[in-house]
């Protein structure tokens, strides 16, 4: 697998990245995080054969998620943390909320507080998840996106 140095290789084609690189160094964080890496659907099955060849899946999953507008794909997963020298090209850091199938990075989850909250952001802001079910909050240029999913499959490994 064609791997890059972490400051490299993180998805930045379009959107913006706030992937701290401070955080991946604390084993307690990194255990609790979820990678997604970009791809097409021709680029899919072999980027699923490098994952699983380089690199330890937890969890033994990996999810393949559509995203229509862009007719593009990404594929989230947790990696073991000794592994986190190297990531595959296409790659990001997000979180996940689970009862609404939402993934969001920190950047996002900024300036969706900011949209919401008046311009303020204020960590202990409630967010509604519901409006936000099923799809990826990036940034784009400093722009929030909201990113429409659908499950393409599941990939037990």
């Amino acid at each position: 697998m064609n791997t890059l140095t972490l400051e490299s290789n993180i998805y930045n084609h379009e959107y913006d990245v706030d992937l701290n690189l401070n955080i991946l160094t604390n084993n307690d964080i990194l255990n609790n995080r979820l990678l997604c890496t970009f791809t097409t659907l021709e680029g899919m099955d072999e980027l699923v054969k490098n994952l699983t060849t380089h690199y330890s899946i937890m969890y033994n999953k990996i999810f393949a998620l559509y995203i229509k507008e862009s007719n593009e794909y990404v594929i989230t997963y947790n990696i073991d943390q000794g592994n986190i020298q190297s990531l595959p090209p296409s790659t990001i850091l997000v979180h996940r909320k689970k009862h609404t199938n939402t993934l969001y990075t920190i950047n996002a989850l900024n300036e969706l507080i900011k949209t919401l909250n008046g311009g303020f952001v204020d960590k202990s802001f409630p967010i509604e998840w519901n409006n936000f079910k099923n799809c990826i909050l990036l940034t784009r240029q400093g722009e929030l996106k909201q990113l429409k999913t659908k499950i393409h499959k599941i990939i037990n490994i």
